[in-house]
């Protein structure tokens, strides 16, 4: 099969679309990453504000796994990731206590960059929308050794012929909740010191997280993800929602200053509600599709990683 058609197409660019490609680039099996928006990074986005980078996806990472280890030196290494905090604080039911938990990693340039750094020699092809999977396998009609789809399963539904029963079976068992990500830029910094904040029994608030801490500037940005139930209620119009948000996080943190500039950001497909468990890694069937992504496991940077990794390397044992 790999002499006779073309190599590997992976659609999506997030980490684990560059992870399975990185594997099945380093194996010799051709590969080309396909991207619908116009840069890589999938849900570790960043977005700059005023020339400034504030993370409105993933909010940091944490590290288990030994490969992902060295990835993560690497990254460091070069300047891209620091280790942030083993500390958060909880507010339950008005009050605050410490949590702590493992280290945090976070990016001074944003997630995004540690995305793009694995990506930096890797044929990915930004701004192409993929329109239709199909059987052979094929992608928008072009025959190719495997196709992987490396998104969340409501978005690869709607790209998958009905004919490939598998993964149109593997991704409807997938479950995904949505969220709204706020950043709210204060003119200067008032709250009372704390990295990231777990919000629980809230009505609108989950997490959020001193991105000026985060990032290691001082500046005065936080960045507050909402509730699932919050954001399934606005996600026709998210901007709509901006004052609710902003008035939680200032109750919140009791601050009399108003924000100075903010956005919020939909995503639909935030977080899998219920992975396939922390063993099942990815999925690849006799069609040629694969599936990788955090819905394998918990809804992790290190998960989604590994995922891509694992299913490049079954992928290369197939075609090599």
């Amino acid at each position: 099969m790999h002499g006779e058609r073309s190599g590997v197409v992976v659609i999506g660019a997030g980490i684990a679309g560059v992870a399975c490609a990185r594997e099945l680039r380093d194996a010799g099996v051709p590969v080309q990453i396909r991207e619908r928006g116009r840069v890589a990074g999938g849900r570790m986005a960043s977005r700059r504000f005023d020339g400034r980078p504030a993370d409105l996806g993933a909010a940091y990472l944490t590290v288990s796994d030994p490969e992902f280890a060295e990835v993560v030196r690497g990254w460091q290494a070069a300047g891209l990731a620091r280790e942030w905090t083993d500390t958060f604080v909880a507010y339950d039911g008005g009050g605050r206590r410490e949590v702590r938990g493992p280290m945090r990693w976070a990016a001074p340039r944003g997630l995004r960059s540690l995305v793009e750094h694995l990506a930096r020699d890797l044929p990915v092809v930004v701004n192409r929308l993929v329109l239709g999977v199909g059987p052979g396998p094929t992608v928008d009609g072009e025959e190719c050794a495997a196709v992987v789809l490396a998104m969340p399963g409501p978005q690869a539904a709607w790209l998958l012929d009905p004919g490939l029963a598998a993964a149109t079976e593997a991704v409807a068992r997938q479950r995904w909740s949505p969220t709204l990500a706020a950043m709210l830029r204060f003119p200067s910094r008032r709250w009372s010191d704390f990295r990231g904040a777990f919000v629980n029994d809230h009505p609108l608030l989950s997490l959020v997280c001193d991105d000026g801490d985060r990032r290691g500037d001082g500046a005065a940005v936080l960045v507050a993800h909402t509730t699932e139930e919050f954001a399934a209620g606005h996600l026709a119009q998210p901007t709509a929602a901006a004052p609710d948000v902003e008035a939680a996080v200032r109750d919140l943190l009791a601050l009399a200053d108003r924000a100075e500039h903010l956005h919020v950001h939909r995503w639909t497909y935030a977080k899998p509600a219920d992975g396939g468990g922390p063993d099942t890694g990815f999925h690849l069937d006799d069609d040629g599709i694969g599936l990788a992504g955090d819905a394998f496991g918990k809804p992790r940077v290190q998960t989604a990683w590994c995922s891509g990794r694992d299913l490049g390397r079954a992928l290369a044992r197939r075609l090599t």
